[in-house]
């Protein structure tokens, strides 16, 4: 599937991810473009993640049949196409109209995962509806959680995403404080803008024509969907902020893991692992899975990128928890660099929200297509068939 010509502004079809990144930044308002695209302080972290996955290289192999490859694996107890999940992304919907629900169409009909933020515009049980036509292809939604101060609401979304059927529990814990993020401040994201700003932030919406009529004008209101109840002002992105930033508890500990598994029976990972003694920590406490990630490089600048992360990590912890990963994956390679590092699957986040601002549904679908014929490439020229096949012995060395 290709996104629609109207959306290529390059007048070609996109060819990699990058392609797609491009074609979101010419179409999105750059306060929402830079939302999803920086990172924490200067970005060191961030940049890091795709510095140094690139720095890990493979053995090509040769004369091996390789004639029968399958991206196919188990992750979790659910049958994956390709060894990916669609990670949690907020204020997806301002990027495309009803994002989130046409990210899970595309997820589902590439037998993938796909994992609903606790600050997506379009909420569980939108989202959840998604895939009722007759011969859709069903698969079951993700739901990724912040432990808030508002121990009842947060018991609320527990309950939600049981009643629509989620089937895992991403339980995000490295945000015990938000990371400074100097383009949300510089564009007027990250509390009250002076008239003046106010006039800059209208024109940088109201200049993006396509965006305006998708989104402002096209998606309804656009209110935070999980949390529409909970917070005044829903519509305004700073009364959400300022609610946001109220809720997120910085006393959160290890033995609140408890009062989530009493109310959640189904599985549970962690995102935002990066040390080993707290992937071993996770293990005991009986999850079933953690999440190598740094936020993206959104939360800690300077926090290791995660290609240097999760060795150590999965050496620890691999045969007591599934692994997986995310940060930097810009190709169906880089995939497979994760799976030789440690990872049981890895987690996309900018990909997806790139794409569906790019082309919806079909840029979704079209990003997931390219990583799954990229992946197929490199386990051709690794001398692989399976991706359970895809360990250390495909590593070459890190390149340096």
């Amino acid at each position: 599937m290709d996104i629609d010509s109207r959306d290529r502004p390059l007048g070609i079809a996109p060819g990699s991810v990058n392609d797609l990144r491009e074609y979101a930044r010419r179409r999105l308002p750059r306060q929402f473009f830079d939302y999803i695209d920086g990172g924490a302080n200067e970005e060191s972290t961030m940049r890091a993640n795709a510095e140094e996955l690139a720095r890990v290289t493979l053995r090509q192999r040769v004369l091996r049949d390789v004639s029968a490859r399958s991206t196919a694996t188990r992750v979790l107890g659910e049958d994956f196409d390709l060894p990916l999940v669609l990670a949690p992304v907020g204020l997806a919907g301002a990027y495309r109209r009803r994002a989130e629900v046409q990210a899970f169409r595309a997820a589902s009909a590439a037998g993938l995962p796909f994992c609903e933020s606790t600050v997506s515009l379009c909420g569980l049980e939108e989202v959840a509806k998604a895939l009722e036509a007759p011969g859709t292809k069903k698969r079951p939604l993700w739901f990724q959680l912040y432990v808030m101060r508002d121990r009842g609401y947060t018991a609320d979304l527990l309950s939600r995403a049981r009643a629509v059927g989620a089937s895992v529990l991403v339980l995000t814990v490295d945000l015990a404080v938000v990371g400074a993020r100097y383009r949300d401040e510089r564009n007027g994201l990250s509390g009250k803008v002076p008239p003046l700003g106010m006039l800059k932030r209208g024109w940088d919406l109201a200049s993006h024509i396509p965006w305006l009529f998708d989104v402002a004008l096209g998606g309804r209101p656009l209110t935070f969907g999980n949390l529409e109840k909970a917070v005044p002002g829903a519509s305004d992105p700073t009364a959400f902020k300022s609610w946001v930033d109220s809720q997120f508890d910085p006393s959160v500990t290890w033995e609140d893991l408890a009062w989530v598994r009493e109310r959640w029976p189904g599985k549970i990972l962690l995102k935002g692992i990066l040390d080993p003694e707290d992937a071993r920590e996770a293990a005991k406490r009986g999850v079933d899975g953690i999440v190598v990630s740094n936020h993206g490089g959104r939360q800690l600048d300077s926090a290791p990128a995660t290609a240097l992360a999760l060795p150590p990590i999965a050496e620890a912890v691999g045969d007591r928890l599934e692994v997986l990963v995310d940060g930097g994956v810009r190709s169906g390679i880089d995939i497979a660099k994760y799976l030789a590092l440690g990872a049981k699957a890895c987690m996309i986040g900018r990909p997806w929200a790139w794409a569906v601002a790019a082309g919806g549904e079909k840029g979704v679908a079209k990003m997931l297509g390219l990583l799954k014929s990229e992946l197929e490439v490199a386990m051709g020229l690794l001398g692989v068939n399976k991706i359970s096949e895809i360990d250390g012995s495909a590593l070459a060395g890190r390149g340096r």
